[in-house]
């Protein structure tokens, strides 16, 4: 998803001719014998912007409700030249007991996080592309709010793009406020567990040719406010974020990346360490598959300084499974480990890894524990009943790295009165997840996670916690 085509966005203009242009377009019958051979509707996808809506043109496309405002041309004369409007809600009910394994102000609580999306994609020829995106996120009976819990109505994305062929390549670049990701995301995500995404006010070039591909960007990331409508912002003086990275693809089933990336932020408090932060880091991904057999590896190192001292940090996270397709349900049994380093508290480097921008729900839906001072060994199970039903089983332990450090949880966040206390132990989990696939348009998730804690956030005042999520999404 790191990626983004010319072809493949969307933004959110309304139009009142949007009905007569469809009919100027886009005929509504089409031949018997051409069926075989017409193209299909795109997917919904998670990128909005990555969909391609021209294959309305063809009058083969059987239509549905409402196609006139996904594909708005201007004449007929250009397929590829055309409006596309779309929406996505997102609801979801959370039983949560509690965050932060319910130490300080955090209590049990019932409510919905509830995020919908509207956008407008502006294609011009394959070449051009201006996307917009607006959101409005609401936490229903959520007593204690988060910034990513609610955002009342704000400008997710907006950005233009453009497509052209370099010396047997092809270059996009990309300028405005958006979203990108990249592999797992560990580290770099769209944070799309909660209820506000994260976004990026950046400038983005890539450039592909053959098996390899380039990309730079340079970013501000997005802080959500809310406190009146369209208040987000973007500051250098309190984050930055850019990167340089490379990626090889040796076939269809293995992908070698590795970045260069420089990360600030102003005014940070660890437990251990406070002031400006500089964050130098390399990153090194391996993503494979063979026969039934498939893995994925990531390595990170971070330098820099924060106020004063030196930093020296470093992650691992990794991935196998092995599905067995010839039995019923096919059976996938995985096997997940992961570790960040923390802090020793002496006078050597700073030891606490920042996971920067991480996706909370690589580890649960929960998101009890963050990518920080951590070992973590998770063994799983996933079913497939059917082709678009998921089940899937797990049970994970983790520990400390460094007992001078506190437990953390998401995103980075010490859980008061852990650092330095006896207790490597933080505790372990079991996770069910149910994922249906209901239509192209629509999916249902179910999701519970039972936490066990051990002594170190005992003695701090917490306690075994449970989460219980059920979701819808829905997409036009």
């Amino acid at each position: 998803m790191t990626g983004w085509r010319l072809k493949s966005h969307g933004s959110m203009r309304l139009t009142c001719a949007a009905a007569t242009l469809w009919l100027v377009a886009a005929p509504q019958t089409a031949r018997a014998d051409d069926s075989s051979s017409a193209p299909q509707r795109p997917a919904i996808m998670f990128n909005r912007w990555q969909e391609e809506w021209s294959v309305l043109a063809d009058p083969r496309i059987a239509r549905e409700p409402f196609d006139e405002f996904k594909y708005i041309p201007p004449s007929a004369a250009d397929p590829a030249t055309y409006l596309s409007l779309g929406a996505d809600t997102r609801e979801r009910f959370e039983s949560n007991n509690a965050a932060s394994f319910g130490t300080g102000a955090n209590r049990y609580q019932d409510y919905v996080i509830s995020r919908n999306e509207f956008h407008a994609d502006l294609r011009l020829a394959n070449q051009l592309q201006a996307f917009v995106q607006f959101q409005a996120d609401y936490a229903p009976w959520k007593t204690m709010l988060t910034p990513v819990d609610r955002d009342k109505l704000d400008l997710e994305q907006a950005f233009v793009a453009l497509t052209e062929p370099v010396a047997g390549g092809t270059l996009k670049l990309r300028a405005g406020r958006q979203q990108f990701a990249f592999d797992l995301q560990r580290f770099v995500s769209v944070r799309d567990g909660p209820n506000v995404r994260q976004s990026y006010d950046a400038g983005w070039a890539d450039y592909e040719i053959g098996p390899w591909r380039f990309i730079t960007f340079y970013s501000l990331p997005v802080q959500v406010k809310d406190i009146t409508i369209f208040d987000d912002y973007s500051s250098v003086t309190k984050q930055t974020f850019g990167m340089a990275r490379a990626e090889y693809k040796f076939s269809e089933s293995l992908f070698l990346a590795g970045y260069y990336a420089n990360f600030t932020q102003a005014n940070v408090q660890f437990p251990n360490a406070s002031g400006d932060e500089r964050r130098d880091i390399l990153d090194l991904h391996l993503n494979g598959k063979h026969d039934h057999f498939d893995f994925d590896l990531e390595v990170m190192n971070q330098t820099g300084r924060i106020g004063i001292e030196s930093i020296e940090a470093w992650a691992v996270g990794s991935l196998a499974g092995y599905t067995f397709a010839a039995l019923n349900w096919s059976p996938r049994l995985g096997i997940q480990f992961d570790a960040a380093s923390g802090d020793g508290n002496t006078k050597q480097a700073f030891g606490t890894f920042n996971p920067l921008f991480p996706n909370g729900y690589y580890f649960t839906l929960a998101g009890y524990t963050g990518y920080t001072n951590l070992i973590h060994i998770k063994p799983s199970l996933t079913l497939s009943p059917t082709s678009s039903v998921k089940i899937a089983l797990a049970g994970a332990a983790e520990w400390r790295q460094n007992t001078a450090d506190a437990v953390y949880v998401q995103p980075d966040v010490p859980v008061p009165n852990t650092a330095g206390r006896p207790g490597a132990y933080t505790g372990s989990y079991g996770q069910l997840r149910l994922d249906w696939t209901i239509d192209r348009a629509t999916s249902f998730a179910i999701e519970a996670v039972h936490f066990k804690i051990g002594e170190a956030l005992r003695n701090a005042g917490g306690h075994d916690s449970n989460y219980i999520g059920v979701e819808i999404k829905r997409g036009w």
